[in-house]
Protein backbone atom coordinates (compact mmCIF):
# COMPACT_ATOMS: atom_id res chain seq x y z
CA UNK A 1 0.00 0.00 0.00
CA UNK A 2 1.38 3.47 -0.84
CA UNK A 3 2.68 5.49 2.12
CA UNK A 4 0.24 7.80 3.86
CA UNK A 5 0.93 11.55 4.20
CA UNK A 6 -1.21 13.39 6.76
CA UNK A 7 -1.38 17.18 7.11
CA UNK A 8 -2.82 17.81 10.59
CA UNK A 9 -3.48 21.57 10.35
CA UNK A 10 -3.97 22.39 6.66
CA UNK A 11 -5.84 25.64 7.30
CA UNK A 12 -2.67 27.19 8.72
CA UNK A 13 -1.20 27.31 5.21
CA UNK A 14 -3.62 28.93 2.70
CA UNK A 15 -1.43 28.20 -0.31
CA UNK A 16 -1.42 25.60 -3.05
CA UNK A 17 0.75 22.60 -2.18
CA UNK A 18 2.16 20.53 -5.01
CA UNK A 19 1.73 16.87 -4.16
CA UNK A 20 4.79 14.61 -4.24
CA UNK A 21 6.10 13.72 -7.69
CA UNK A 22 4.25 11.01 -9.67
CA UNK A 23 7.24 8.71 -9.25
CA UNK A 24 6.44 8.62 -5.51
CA UNK A 25 2.98 6.99 -5.14
CA UNK A 26 1.27 8.00 -1.91
CA UNK A 27 -2.02 8.56 -0.14
CA UNK A 28 -2.89 12.07 1.04
CA UNK A 29 -5.08 13.02 3.99
CA UNK A 30 -5.53 16.54 5.35
CA UNK A 31 -7.49 18.07 8.21
CA UNK A 32 -8.29 21.77 8.69
CA UNK A 33 -7.06 21.54 12.30
CA UNK A 34 -6.34 18.86 14.86
CA UNK A 35 -6.84 18.75 18.63
CA UNK A 36 -4.31 17.03 20.86
CA UNK A 37 -6.69 14.13 21.56
CA UNK A 38 -7.11 13.50 17.81
CA UNK A 39 -3.44 13.28 16.82
CA UNK A 40 -2.74 9.60 17.46
CA UNK A 41 -5.87 8.36 15.66
CA UNK A 42 -5.26 10.58 12.66
CA UNK A 43 -1.61 9.53 12.32
CA UNK A 44 -2.17 5.80 12.67
CA UNK A 45 -0.47 4.17 9.67
CA UNK A 46 1.04 7.46 8.49
CA UNK A 47 4.58 7.57 7.13
CA UNK A 48 4.76 11.38 6.92
CA UNK A 49 3.11 13.91 9.23
CA UNK A 50 2.91 17.54 8.16
CA UNK A 51 2.41 20.00 11.01
CA UNK A 52 2.60 23.71 11.45
CA UNK A 53 1.64 24.38 15.06
CA UNK A 54 0.28 21.01 16.22
CA UNK A 55 2.44 19.77 19.11
CA UNK A 56 4.05 16.34 18.82
CA UNK A 57 5.50 15.33 22.17
CA UNK A 58 7.37 12.18 23.20
CA UNK A 59 4.29 10.37 24.52
CA UNK A 60 2.41 10.97 21.28
CA UNK A 61 5.32 9.98 19.05
CA UNK A 62 5.80 6.72 20.95
CA UNK A 63 2.32 5.65 19.77
CA UNK A 64 3.13 6.14 16.07
CA UNK A 65 5.31 3.18 15.01
CA UNK A 66 4.94 3.79 11.25
CA UNK A 67 5.93 7.46 11.33
CA UNK A 68 9.22 8.16 9.56
CA UNK A 69 9.14 11.88 8.80
CA UNK A 70 7.71 15.01 10.39
CA UNK A 71 7.63 17.81 7.82
CA UNK A 72 7.19 21.08 9.68
CA UNK A 73 5.40 23.69 7.57
CA UNK A 74 7.32 26.48 9.28
CA UNK A 75 10.82 27.34 10.45
CA UNK A 76 10.26 27.07 14.20
CA UNK A 77 10.44 23.54 15.60
CA UNK A 78 9.56 24.15 19.26
CA UNK A 79 6.28 22.22 18.80
CA UNK A 80 8.12 18.95 18.06
CA UNK A 81 10.11 16.92 20.59
CA UNK A 82 13.32 16.59 18.58
CA UNK A 83 15.08 14.41 21.17
CA UNK A 84 12.24 11.88 21.04
CA UNK A 85 12.40 11.90 17.25
CA UNK A 86 16.10 11.05 17.37
CA UNK A 87 15.45 8.15 19.75
CA UNK A 88 12.63 6.80 17.59
CA UNK A 89 14.39 7.25 14.25
CA UNK A 90 11.90 9.81 12.96
CA UNK A 91 13.33 12.39 10.58
CA UNK A 92 12.35 16.04 10.99
CA UNK A 93 12.65 18.77 8.39
CA UNK A 94 11.52 22.37 8.44
CA UNK A 95 11.32 25.34 6.07
CA UNK A 96 14.34 27.58 5.66
CA UNK A 97 14.65 31.22 4.63
CA UNK A 98 11.23 31.46 3.03
CA UNK A 99 10.05 34.64 4.77
CA UNK A 100 13.14 36.84 4.88
CA UNK A 101 11.49 39.64 2.93
CA UNK A 102 8.06 39.21 4.53
CA UNK A 103 9.21 39.26 8.17
CA UNK A 104 11.83 41.95 7.61
CA UNK A 105 9.30 44.24 5.88
CA UNK A 106 6.72 43.61 8.60
CA UNK A 107 9.32 44.44 11.25
CA UNK A 108 10.21 47.64 9.44
CA UNK A 109 6.52 48.54 9.16
CA UNK A 110 6.09 48.18 12.92
CA UNK A 111 9.20 50.26 13.61
CA UNK A 112 7.97 53.04 11.33
CA UNK A 113 4.41 52.93 12.64
CA UNK A 114 5.63 53.36 16.22
CA UNK A 115 8.23 56.02 15.54
CA UNK A 116 5.82 58.05 13.37
CA UNK A 117 2.85 57.38 15.72
CA UNK A 118 0.78 56.15 12.80
CA UNK A 119 -2.13 54.78 14.84
CA UNK A 120 -2.52 57.91 16.97
CA UNK A 121 -2.61 60.25 13.97
CA UNK A 122 -4.89 57.96 11.98
CA UNK A 123 -7.31 57.84 14.90
CA UNK A 124 -7.11 61.62 15.29
CA UNK A 125 -8.23 62.09 11.68
CA UNK A 126 -11.02 59.56 12.15
CA UNK A 127 -12.16 61.50 15.21
CA UNK A 128 -12.28 64.75 13.21
CA UNK A 129 -9.41 66.47 15.05
CA UNK A 130 -7.61 67.55 11.87
CA UNK A 131 -10.83 68.81 10.33
CA UNK A 132 -11.33 71.07 13.35
CA UNK A 133 -7.73 72.32 13.43
CA UNK A 134 -7.18 76.06 12.86
CA UNK A 135 -3.92 75.23 11.06
CA UNK A 136 -2.95 73.30 7.93
CA UNK A 137 -1.56 70.44 10.01
CA UNK A 138 -2.39 68.77 13.28
CA UNK A 139 0.31 68.52 15.92
CA UNK A 140 -0.01 65.64 18.36
CA UNK A 141 2.36 63.02 19.75
CA UNK A 142 6.04 63.62 19.00
CA UNK A 143 7.31 62.03 15.78
CA UNK A 144 10.78 60.52 15.51
CA UNK A 145 13.09 59.59 12.64
CA UNK A 146 14.75 56.19 12.48
CA UNK A 147 17.76 57.60 10.65
CA UNK A 148 20.67 57.96 13.04
CA UNK A 149 19.13 55.69 15.67
CA UNK A 150 20.77 52.50 16.93
CA UNK A 151 19.02 49.29 15.90
CA UNK A 152 19.86 46.40 18.22
CA UNK A 153 19.10 42.91 16.93
CA UNK A 154 18.81 39.72 18.98
CA UNK A 155 19.19 36.81 16.59
CA UNK A 156 21.73 36.89 13.78
CA UNK A 157 20.20 34.40 11.35
CA UNK A 158 18.76 35.20 7.95
CA UNK A 159 15.81 37.14 9.40
CA UNK A 160 17.95 39.28 11.67
CA UNK A 161 20.32 40.03 8.80
CA UNK A 162 17.42 40.95 6.50
CA UNK A 163 16.19 43.47 9.08
CA UNK A 164 19.74 44.76 9.47
CA UNK A 165 19.92 45.52 5.75
CA UNK A 166 16.65 47.47 5.85
CA UNK A 167 17.69 49.37 8.96
CA UNK A 168 21.03 50.23 7.41
CA UNK A 169 19.27 51.49 4.27
CA UNK A 170 17.33 53.92 6.48
CA UNK A 171 20.53 55.24 8.00
CA UNK A 172 20.32 53.35 11.29
CA UNK A 173 23.37 52.16 13.18
CA UNK A 174 23.02 48.38 13.27
CA UNK A 175 24.46 46.21 16.03
CA UNK A 176 23.81 42.57 16.93
CA UNK A 177 23.65 41.21 20.47
CA UNK A 178 25.85 38.32 21.50
CA UNK A 179 24.37 35.54 23.58
CA UNK A 180 24.08 36.51 27.21
CA UNK A 181 27.42 35.83 28.92
CA UNK A 182 29.38 35.53 25.68
CA UNK A 183 32.80 37.14 26.15
CA UNK A 184 34.49 39.78 24.02
CA UNK A 185 37.08 37.58 22.24
CA UNK A 186 34.31 35.64 20.50
CA UNK A 187 32.37 38.69 19.34
CA UNK A 188 33.03 38.41 15.63
CA UNK A 189 31.11 40.60 13.18
CA UNK A 190 27.87 39.21 11.77
CA UNK A 191 28.37 38.30 8.11
CA UNK A 192 31.65 40.20 8.36
CA UNK A 193 29.61 43.40 8.27
CA UNK A 194 27.79 44.34 11.46
CA UNK A 195 29.36 44.45 14.93
CA UNK A 196 28.31 41.97 17.57
CA UNK A 197 28.43 43.44 21.06
CA UNK A 198 27.73 42.05 24.55
CA UNK A 199 24.07 41.41 25.26
CA UNK A 200 23.76 43.93 28.11
CA UNK A 201 25.49 46.64 26.08
CA UNK A 202 23.08 46.22 23.16
CA UNK A 203 20.13 46.18 25.55
CA UNK A 204 21.13 49.44 27.25
CA UNK A 205 22.16 51.36 24.13
CA UNK A 206 19.60 50.53 21.44
CA UNK A 207 16.90 52.98 20.41
CA UNK A 208 15.08 50.09 18.75
CA UNK A 209 15.46 46.49 19.90
CA UNK A 210 14.16 43.83 17.51
CA UNK A 211 13.90 40.11 18.30
CA UNK A 212 14.66 37.41 15.72
CA UNK A 213 15.75 34.43 17.81
CA UNK A 214 14.05 31.04 18.27
CA UNK A 215 12.10 30.12 21.38
CA UNK A 216 14.00 27.59 23.44
CA UNK A 217 15.18 27.01 27.01
CA UNK A 218 17.78 29.76 26.68
CA UNK A 219 15.47 32.42 25.22
CA UNK A 220 12.23 31.82 27.10
CA UNK A 221 11.67 34.93 29.21
CA UNK A 222 14.83 36.50 27.78
CA UNK A 223 13.31 39.98 27.91
CA UNK A 224 11.84 40.41 31.38
CA UNK A 225 11.35 43.25 33.82
CA UNK A 226 15.06 43.83 34.47
CA UNK A 227 15.91 43.79 30.77
CA UNK A 228 13.11 46.21 29.94
CA UNK A 229 14.25 48.51 32.74
CA UNK A 230 17.78 48.45 31.30
CA UNK A 231 16.57 49.73 27.92
CA UNK A 232 16.84 53.49 27.32
CA UNK A 233 13.79 55.55 28.18
CA UNK A 234 11.74 56.00 25.04
CA UNK A 235 13.18 52.95 23.26
CA UNK A 236 11.06 50.74 21.01
CA UNK A 237 10.75 46.95 21.31
CA UNK A 238 9.71 44.82 18.31
CA UNK A 239 8.94 41.10 18.56
CA UNK A 240 8.28 39.20 15.34
CA UNK A 241 10.01 36.09 16.69
CA UNK A 242 8.05 34.02 19.21
CA UNK A 243 5.72 34.62 22.11
CA UNK A 244 7.38 33.62 25.37
CA UNK A 245 10.66 35.38 24.61
CA UNK A 246 9.19 38.52 26.22
CA UNK A 247 7.54 38.58 29.65
CA UNK A 248 4.22 40.07 28.54
CA UNK A 249 3.17 41.28 32.00
CA UNK A 250 6.50 43.10 32.43
CA UNK A 251 6.07 44.62 28.97
CA UNK A 252 2.59 45.88 29.86
CA UNK A 253 3.99 47.57 32.97
CA UNK A 254 6.87 49.15 31.05
CA UNK A 255 4.38 50.60 28.57
CA UNK A 256 1.98 51.81 31.25
CA UNK A 257 4.85 53.48 33.11
CA UNK A 258 5.92 55.08 29.81
CA UNK A 259 9.46 53.79 30.19
CA UNK A 260 9.31 52.44 26.65
CA UNK A 261 8.41 54.75 23.81
CA UNK A 262 6.42 51.93 22.28
CA UNK A 263 6.33 48.24 21.48
CA UNK A 264 4.92 46.02 18.76
CA UNK A 265 4.43 42.29 18.59
CA UNK A 266 3.31 39.86 15.91
CA UNK A 267 3.24 36.96 18.38
CA UNK A 268 1.74 36.03 21.74
CA UNK A 269 2.68 33.53 24.43
CA UNK A 270 -0.59 31.69 23.75
CA UNK A 271 -2.02 31.83 20.25
CA UNK A 272 -4.70 32.85 19.76
CA UNK A 273 -4.48 35.02 22.89
CA UNK A 274 -7.06 34.63 25.63
CA UNK A 275 -9.16 37.45 27.09
CA UNK A 276 -6.77 38.01 30.02
CA UNK A 277 -3.62 38.22 27.88
CA UNK A 278 -1.49 41.25 28.92
CA UNK A 279 -0.88 42.08 25.26
CA UNK A 280 -4.59 42.66 24.74
CA UNK A 281 -4.63 44.97 27.75
CA UNK A 282 -1.74 46.92 26.22
CA UNK A 283 -3.89 47.70 23.17
CA UNK A 284 -5.78 50.31 25.18
CA UNK A 285 -2.73 52.59 24.96
CA UNK A 286 -1.46 54.44 21.91
CA UNK A 287 2.07 53.05 22.08
CA UNK A 288 1.47 49.35 21.38
CA UNK A 289 0.68 47.48 18.16
CA UNK A 290 -0.34 43.82 17.99
CA UNK A 291 -0.68 41.93 14.72
CA UNK A 292 -2.01 38.34 14.62
CA UNK A 293 1.14 36.32 13.74
CA UNK A 294 1.04 37.30 10.07
CA UNK A 295 4.53 38.75 9.51
CA UNK A 296 5.44 35.59 7.59
CA UNK A 297 2.19 35.36 5.63
CA UNK A 298 2.63 37.34 2.45
CA UNK A 299 1.32 35.52 -0.63
CA UNK A 300 4.85 35.27 -1.97
CA UNK A 301 6.30 33.85 1.23
CA UNK A 302 3.50 31.31 1.70
CA UNK A 303 3.94 29.97 -1.81
CA UNK A 304 7.69 29.68 -1.28
CA UNK A 305 6.97 27.77 1.93
CA UNK A 306 4.54 25.40 0.18
CA UNK A 307 7.02 24.70 -2.61
CA UNK A 308 9.80 23.95 -0.15
CA UNK A 309 7.51 21.71 1.89
CA UNK A 310 6.76 19.64 -1.22
CA UNK A 311 10.45 19.50 -2.10
CA UNK A 312 11.31 18.25 1.40
CA UNK A 313 8.80 15.40 1.15
CA UNK A 314 9.98 14.52 -2.37
CA UNK A 315 13.56 14.41 -1.12
CA UNK A 316 12.55 12.06 1.70
CA UNK A 317 10.83 9.63 -0.68
CA UNK A 318 13.82 9.82 -3.02
CA UNK A 319 16.07 8.69 -0.19
CA UNK A 320 17.99 11.95 -0.04
CA UNK A 321 19.57 12.94 3.24
CA UNK A 322 17.68 15.75 4.93
CA UNK A 323 19.40 18.20 7.24
CA UNK A 324 18.55 17.02 10.76
CA UNK A 325 17.16 19.54 13.21
CA UNK A 326 18.84 19.64 16.63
Amino acid sequence: MPPLIVFLDRDTLPARIALPAPCHPHRWQEYPSTLAREIVDRLQGATVAIVNKVRLDAATLAQLPTLRLIAIAATGSDNVDLAACRRLGIGVCNIQRYAEHAVAEHTLMLMLALSRRLLAYHQAVQAGDWQRSPHFCLFGPALHDLAGKRLGLIGSGSLGQAVARLGEALGMQVVFAARRGETAPSLDAVAGRWPRRPFDEVLSSSDVLSLHCPLNAQTRGLIGASELAAMPTGALLINTARGGIVDDQALLQALQQQHLGGAASDVASQEPPQADDPLLAALSGENFILTPHVAWASDEAMQTLASQLSANIDAFFAGERLRRLD
